[in-house]
């Protein structure tokens, strides 16, 4: 298998983090830097980051259809949860995660162009929909595991981004139980060897 490398992309750690947790990392070779690789256009028609070329040669985008895959193969205990309740909840807060980052990297770019009134108010609804998040998984924070699901390896790599993007928003104010969990699954090794490189 072969997969889309962005150092900086919390897309792109999620699927390395689950590839860790399965045991298959070893099974996936790093792809040219995404961006830099002609033929990932005609494999991905979206030229998204992650993309995951299987052994079969089929391509597979985005990062919750990568990780579902990754989940299938590998003996280690499955990621996403069967049918039921487990499953739901697991999948319910890999949206979160996922919500937190597709409302913090385009805010990055729009930071940096003039700012009128639509682009102040667009990045303002942005951050609310980070900071109504982060309210939400301080609230359950005591329920959260040592990355055993697919949800939670979603909240960290989501945490993971805010502090390496937007260490000038801390989100650990008020949220001591978020705050505690995040520090235990940091040094695992999941999140520990997928981490961004310095700035």
């Amino acid at each position: 298998m072969k997969l889309t490398i962005s150092p900086n992309s919390p897309y792109v750690r999620k699927a390395r983090a689950c590839a860790i947790q399965r045991g298959i990392e070893d099974r996936i070779e790093p792809w040219l830097e995404a961006g830099k690789d002609p033929a990932l256009p005609r494999l991905n028609p979206l030229s998204k980051v992650p993309t995951l070329v299987t052994d079969d040669g089929v391509a597979l985008f985005d990062s919750p259809v990568i990780c579902e895959y990754l989940d299938s193969i590998g003996t280690a205990p499955p990621l996403f949860p069967p049918a039921g309740p487990a499953r739901w909840n697991a999948l319910r807060q890999q949206a979160l995660g996922d919500g937190i980052l597709d409302a913090s990297q385009p805010r990055r770019r729009e930071i940096a162009l003039p700012q009128d009134e639509g682009r102040r108010s667009y990045i303002e609804l942005q951050q609310g929909k980070v900071a109504r998040a982060v309210d939400a998984l301080e609230a359950e924070a005591h329920t959260l595991g040592a990355l055993t699901t697919i949800g939670e390896i979603a909240i960290a790599c989501a945490l993971g981004y805010l502090d390496f993007r937007y260490a000038n928003e801390p989100w650990r104010p008020g949220h001591p139980a978020l705050e505690a969990w995040y520090a235990r699954v940091s040094r695992l090794p999941a999140m520990a060897r997928t981490a961004p490189p310095p700035a």
